[in-house]
C-alpha cells in the first residue's frame, strides 16, 4: 500500500553537493524514498493534501552514519577504563569476551541499536563475532548496518582460523541484503598484527571470490607500528597493500599513524577511513591526520568504536570531537568547520561505506533516512546557524524522531520496534553475569 508523508516548515540541512540549508523547507516521502526537497509552499500540487507533519521549530538532517563500532561491546561499557590498548585488550576485554554467548551478543547489539537510534544514527558498520545475533538485532530494530565477523589468524590454530573464515563467508551469504535490504556484509580481517600473511591472503581471496568488501583496523597505535615494522618491515598500510587487501574495496578504521606515503597509498587505492576521535583520545592512541587525508581525496567518515572504549555510541558527540580536536592540535580554528564535521557524520560516512547512492543526504531519489531535532530546548537557542548548533550545541535529548526507509524507528522520543525497557533489564543481568564469569 502506497504511503506519502509531507514534512513541512522545518529547517532542512540537505548535505547534498550544494550543502543547502533551507530555512523553511519541506520534504516529500513516498514510501521509503525522498520524492523532493524544497521551500515550503513550493511542493508539487498533488502533495498538498497528503499526511503532513508541521515541523516548525525543528531541524531535519540526514541520518547519521557510524562507520566503525563493535555494537555488542555495550556489555563492557565501564568494565575496564583508563588503560593502554594492548593491556586493556589482553587483560580485560578478551577474557570477558571469552564468555559471550550468541544471546549475549544479540541483547548487547539490541541495546546498542536503541542507543544509536536515540542519538540519530541510522547506519552503523560493525565488526564482532556471534554476528547472527547482531543481524537479528538489526532486523528487529529497523536500523541499517554493514556487518562483518572479526577474523584473527594464528599459526597455532590454522584449522580453527580457516573455519572462522568459512563461517564469515556463510554469514555474508545468508545476510547480504537481509532485513529488507537494510543489511550489507563484508569480511573483517581484524588488524595487521592479528593477521599474518598466509591468513590475510586467504581472506582477500575469499573476498574476491564472493565479491565482498573488507573492514579492518589499521595503524591505530605506535605499538602496532613498531610491531609491524619489526616483524614484516614497513608500515601497517604498506603491509596491507603488499598482501593484496586494497584490491578489494576497503574501510580502514583509525589510521592514526600515517606518513605521506601511507596517505598516498590510501588515496590511490580508494581506501576509506573511519575516524574515531573519542576512542583514539581515550586510549591515548593519537590523532589521525584527517585534514591531510581529506585534502588527498580520501573518504573519511566518523565512528564511535565500541562503547567499551568511548564510552558511548553518540555520533553527534563524535562530530563535535572531530571538529574540536583538529582545531586544537593544528592550532587552526578553521581546520574542521562545523559543516565538514557534519559531512563526515553523514554523506562522507555514506561514501566510506559505499552507499552514498542510497543515503547520507536529503535529496530526491535517496532513501528516506532522516533525523528530526527540536530547537526549542535551551541549548539549541538561538538558531543563528543550524549546522553550528547541531555540531557544537545539540545532544541526543534534542532528537524527537528518526526515520529509516521512511519508517519511524524513533517517534516522539520513543523506540518504536521493540520493548526498550525490557531489553535494558535483560542486558543489565547479562552484563553482570559476564563480569562475574570473567573474574572467576
Amino acid at each position: 500500500m502506497s504511503r506519502r508523508i509531507l514534512l513541512s516548515n522545518a529547517v532542512v540541512v540537505t548535505m547534498d553537493a550544494e550543502r543547502r540549508v533551507i530555512h523553511t523547507g519541506s520534504i516529500g516521502i513516498d514510501n521509503d524514498t525522498i520524492a523532493f526537497v524544497c521551500e515550503t509552499g513550493a511542493e508539487p500540487v498533488e502533495w498538498r493534501h497528503v499526511e503532513t507533519w508541521d515541523l516548525a521549530g525543528r531541524v531535519v538532517i540526514p541520518g547519521l552514519i557510524n562507520t566503525h563500532t563493535h555494537a555488542a561491546m555495550t556489555l563492557l561499557r565501564g568494565y575496564a577504563d583508563d588503560m593502554a590498548l594492548m593491556e586493556w585488550l589482553e587483560k580485560k576485554i578478551w577474557p570477558f569476551e571469552a564468555h559471550l554467548t550468541p544471546d549475549d551478543v544479540y541483547i548487547g547489539a539490541l541495546v546498542a541499536c536503541a542507543e544509536m537510534i536515540r542519538s540519530g544514527t541510522t547506519v552503523f558498520a560493525d565488526m564482532y563475532f556471534h554476528m547472527e545475533g547482531v543481524a537479528k538485532a538489526v532486523a528487529e530494530s529497523g536500523i541499517r548496518a554493514s556487518l562483518s565477523r572479526g577474523l584473527i589468524g594464528t599459526a597455532a590454530q590454522a584449522g580453527e582460523d580457516d573455519e572462522a573464515l568459512r563461517e564469515a563467508v556463510r554469514f555474508c551469504e545468508r545476510w547480504q541484503g537481509g532485513a529488507n535490504g537494510r543489511i550489507t556484509t563484508c569480511l573483517a580481517p581484524h588488524a595487521p598484527y592479528t593477521c599474518p600473511p598466509p591468513f590475510l591472503e586467504k581472506v582477500v581471496d575469499a573476498a574476491s571470490a564472493h565479491d565482498l568488501s573488507i573492514h579492518t583496523h589499521i595503524s591505530e597505535t605506535k605499538d602496532e607500528m613498531a610491531q609491524i615494522a619489526r616483524t614484516y618491515g614497513g608500515s601497517p598500510v604498506k603491509y596491507m597493500l603488499r598482501h593484496g587487501v586494497f584490491k578489494r574495496p576497503t574501510l580502514a578504521a583509525h589510521c592514526v599513524h600515517l606518513d605521506d606515503e601511507d596517505i598516498d597509498i590510501l588515496a590511490d587505492n580508494a581506501v576509506a577511513v573511519a575516524h574515531n576521535p573519542g576512542s583514539n583520545m581515550k586510549l591515548a592512541s593519537g590523532v589521525a591526520p584527517v585534514t591531510q587525508m581529506r585534502d588527498r581525496g580520501v573518504a573519511v567518515g566518523l565512528g564511535t568504536d565500541g562503547a567499551s572504549s568511548n564510552n558511548n555510541l553518540d555520533m553527534i558527540e563524535e562530530a563535535r570531537l572531530a571538529a574540536l580536536l583538529h582545531k586544537a592540535v593544528l592550532f587552526d580554528p578553521t581546520a574542521i568547520p562545523a559543516m565538514d564535521a557534519l559531512a563526515m557524520a553523514t554523506i562522507d560516512g555514506a561514501k566510506a561505506l559505499r552507499m552514498d547512492d542510497l543515503v547520507g543526504s536529503l535529496e530526491a531519489g535517496k532513501q528516506a533516512d532522516l533525523v528530526v531535532l527540536s530547537t526549542r530546548r535551551p541549548n539549541m537557542a538561538p538558531l543563528f546557524d543550524a549546522v553550528s548548533n547541531i555540531v557544537y550545541s545539540s545532544n541526543p535529548g534534542d532528537i524527537e524522531h528518526v526515520l529509516v526507509r521512511g519508517e519511524f524507528v524513533l517517534r516522539d522520543g520513543n523506540i518504536v520496534a521493540f520493548d526498550e525497557s525490557r531489553a535494558i533489564e535483560e542486558f543489565r543481568s547479562r552484563a553482570e553475569r559476564l563480569a562475574r564469569e570473567a573474574k572467576s
